[in-house]
């Protein structure tokens, strides 16, 4: 799983699932006069632990899941995140009517130390704090859809870097090949290792030295176009070569992924496990 491909409205839904996590243990019912000790919370009502709280946790679960697996999956015809934004939108409807109608949420509750037969209860922090984190819940599975503000890497994307000639190895951004310790020197194959041989680049190509200026045949390949790094602002798919419209692999943001090759309005790109294929939506990629 890619935890990076979170986008904010992803991490209203977090917030959200875990407040809903919290009122459920909330005195779901307020008596005047009646002990704390002998007030229920979700808990210990089954109906409304499985109808409010547990189906909008299942459901901030799916969405997460869901964008944080490569390739999407799917339950009865839904992806994940679908059958997730359902699920949130049930929890809230079915918190709405579980604090309006209080006494059929808990089939008259009685007990002769707390009140009289027929007492209809208020309802407690427990059930209005699981509203609120009910509606929030499913108003961010929906709005994370839909608002371009929401649809933000949860994490940041990568840091603006200098343009280097091919070749050059950039430093310091997540998902370079090599940042952090034990890099490969400039150089190195893409994704090498520490010790190879100096000089080669991706494919296997001569490759100049730091502060060596490129050869025009390496700077400006046929068809006038050079390899370089690129990152994406939003998780988008990787295609296979081949024009199958079944995605290989999604480039998440914050990973920084080498370009080798133009494909139309598309772009040849690998990924650092040595996987190749077409990003056909190109739109607002950063270049490295």
């Amino acid at each position: 799983m890619n935890f990076r491909s979170l986008t904010r409205g992803d991490g209203v839904v977090i917030g959200a699932a875990v407040l809903l996590f919290i009122a459920s243990f909330l005195d779901t019912l307020d008596i005047e006069g009646a002990p704390d000790d002998k007030l229920p919370n979700a808990w210990e009502n089954g109906n409304l632990l499985l109808s409010v709280y547990l189906l909008g946790i299942i459901g901030a679960a799916l969405i997460v899941v869901g964008r944080a697996l490569p390739q999407q999956r799917k339950v009865a015809g839904l992806d994940l995140g679908q059958l997730g934004v359902a699920f949130a939108i049930a929890s809230a409807w079915s918190s709405l009517g579980a604090i309006f109608d209080t006494d059929q949420s808990y089939g008259f509750f009685f007990d002769s130390s707390i009140g009289a037969r027929g007492d209809s209860p208020d309802a407690g922090v427990g059930l209005i704090l699981g509203l609120i984190a009910a509606l929030a819940l499913a108003g961010g599975a929906i709005a994370g859809l839909i608002v371009p503000a929401l649809k933000a890497p949860l994490m940041g994307g990568p840091k603006p870097m200098t343009p280097q000639p091919y070749g050059g190895q950039p430093q310091g951004g997540y998902g370079y090949p090599g940042a952090g310790a034990g890099q490969p020197q400039p150089g190195a194959p893409y994704g090498g290792q520490p010790g190879q041989p100096q000089g080669q680049s991706f494919g296997g190509q001569p490759q100049p030295q730091a502060g060596q200026t490129p050869p025009p045949a390496q700077a400006q390949p046929a068809g006038d176009f050079s390899p370089f790094w690129f990152a994406v602002p939003v998780p988008r798919p990787l295609y296979a070569e081949d024009g199958s419209p079944t995605p290989i692999a999604e480039l998440a943001p914050g990973t920084w992924y080498l370009a080798v090759e133009q494909r139309g309005p598309g772009l040849v790109a690998q990924t650092q496990d040595g996987r190749r294929g077409v990003l056909q939506d190109t739109t607002g990629i950063q270049r490295g």
